[in-house]
């Protein structure tokens, strides 16, 4: 019993993490909301959550399909090292280019052009990679068990993420959409990429001491 926070911790990390890029305008609650406005519908604001979550969800696997192969073949303290150099190379890079390219697609966009941007848009914010830490030890057991032991595991942290952003998604995009309003935006935002990239950074950090 004892043992159960400490097992519940990466969960919850992985949880926090969805909600937080469900708070995110950048990870699409303002172009669900936009839809809606453009269509005059909120029927389309609760569609646009699929393909922003069936998005988020490709990049976010990709990358921790990439450490579980790589897992597979080097001991954990490498592999450690190796995706604290990721956190760490991949902030620099947000923090230098990451808020200079123009949006690849407008506020008007379809439901698969939506898919795509989501898919681009985790991909270059990192959101993977900093699930990462809080994935590998639910999985660093199963990986010297039979291929695809440490499938399972990653298949409920990739499911719990999504829920808890797609969830957050939800509430904010239907909360704006029908009585907060997108002008608020304009009064004042807090700057959540740049938290994100120190974010990025300090995990990196902390992963190599």
């Amino acid at each position: 019993m004892s043992d159960a926070p400490a097992e519940a911790w990466p969960w919850i990390v992985i949880a926090g993490l969805g909600i937080y890029h469900g708070v995110n305008p950048a990870m699409g609650w303002l172009f669900a909301v936009a839809l809606g406005l453009h269509r005059r519908s909120q029927k389309v604001v609760v569609l646009s959550l699929v393909p922003i979550a069936l998005g988020h969800l490709g990049a976010v696997a990709a990358v921790v399909a990439a450490f579980l192969v790589l897992g597979a073949v080097v001991d954990r303290t490498l592999l450690t090292r190796l995706g604290a150099c990721a956190l760490i190379g991949w902030a620099a890079w947000h923090a230098a280019r990451g808020h200079r390219g123009r949006p690849l697609v407008g506020m008007q966009v379809g439901l698969l052009g939506l898919l795509a941007w989501s898919f681009v848009m985790a991909g270059a914010h990192g959101a993977g990679l900093m699930l990462v830490p809080a994935v590998l030890p639910l999985c660093t057991s199963a990986l010297s068990q039979p291929a695809g032991a440490a499938v399972l595991p990653a298949l409920g942290a990739l499911g719990v993420h999504t829920a808890a952003m797609v969830a957050t998604i939800a509430v904010i995009s239907l909360a704006v959409y029908n009585w907060i309003g997108v002008d608020f935006l304009r009064r004042g935002w807090v700057n959540l990429d740049l938290v994100w990239t120190g974010a990025l950074a300090a995990c990196g950090i902390l992963l190599l001491i």
